[in-house]
């Protein structure tokens, strides 16, 4: 499914502890370094039940997909939609993601336990046929046990190792509900203005498997790359199946440029 994100009127917005810069006038451009962003350095470790953000947190009015999921299909006959329903192609979504640490430094002087929620919402707000509906609401709480790193390797900063649990539902119910459960690791690493985290996982079953090949279209790992370029930033996210056999993926480009301090514009292309 292609999908094309625009927000002219600026809507990225970095929930950050000096937020406030943009109602006191100051516009500061931030780029925030690994060990900022989860606190792996001891001058950057900030206490534990501090909110703090995580993946980005945006707001946008213009969201056109070629394809909008009209009739969800699924292997298990019990999970497929069998009626479609007329979604329209232009679409609201906004993403609302937060983390907090909850422990620090307690396993051998160095774990982190971050606890951390994203939500995700498409808003069928131009589909007035529909009367407004959300065509879909997806929920992800995890759990994330960090530890710092500081070596180098190829040319980059190796800086974290992980290992957490993530949760990812629509809250639905039959035949439209979606649900799985996973075992994240990650490997973040830096140089200069570029940042790439490699995020491999696997799936646990579920008793009742709501949608079996879930892996083989999501995939079973994600690359996350960020390079800051002056007032630029762009981002790009590759997920892929990792398997020899039908092997598939998705690739996700984004452009950022700010507005004032954290509030920023941004365009997707996925």
């Amino acid at each position: 499914m292609k999908s094309f994100i625009l927000i002219p009127f600026a809507l990225l917005l970095m929930l950050k502890a000096n937020s406030q810069d943009l109602l006191n006038g100051q516009n500061k451009i931030y780029f925030k370094s690994l060990s900022q962003r989860w606190e792996l350095n001891d001058e950057d470790k900030k206490g534990t039940f501090r909110l703090t953000s995580y993946k980005p947190f945006y707001v946008t009015a213009g969201r056109y997909s070629s394809s909008p999921n009209k009739q969800p299909y699924s292997e298990n006959p019990d999970f497929s939609v069998p009626v479609p329903k007329p979604y329209n192609n232009y679409e609201a979504r906004f993403q609302f993601s937060v983390k907090t640490k909850v422990l620090q430094s307690f396993l051998f002087g160095y774990g982190d336990l971050w606890i951390g929620y994203t939500q995700v919402a498409h808003w069928q707000i131009y589909n007035t046929d529909l009367s407004r509906p959300f065509r879909e609401l997806n929920y992800e709480p995890e759990v994330i046990l960090n530890f710092p790193l500081n070596f180098k390797l190829i040319g980059f900063d190796i800086r974290m190792v992980g290992i957490g649990f993530d949760h990812q539902s629509n809250g639905r119910d039959l035949p439209r509900s979606r649900s799985w459960n996973r075992i994240m690791f990650n490997l973040a690493m830096e140089r200069k203005n570029l940042q790439i985290n490699l995020k491999p996982w696997i799936r646990l079953k579920d008793e009742i498997d709501e949608n079996p090949l879930v892996t083989d279209y999501l995939g079973r790992g994600e690359a996350i790359v960020v390079y800051k370029l002056k007032k630029h930033t762009f981002y790009a996210i590759a997920t892929n199946s990792l398997s020899f056999n039908d092997n598939r993926g998705s690739l996700q480009f984004n452009y950022l440029y700010p507005i004032k301090a954290n509030l920023k514009c941004t365009a997707t292309n996925f």
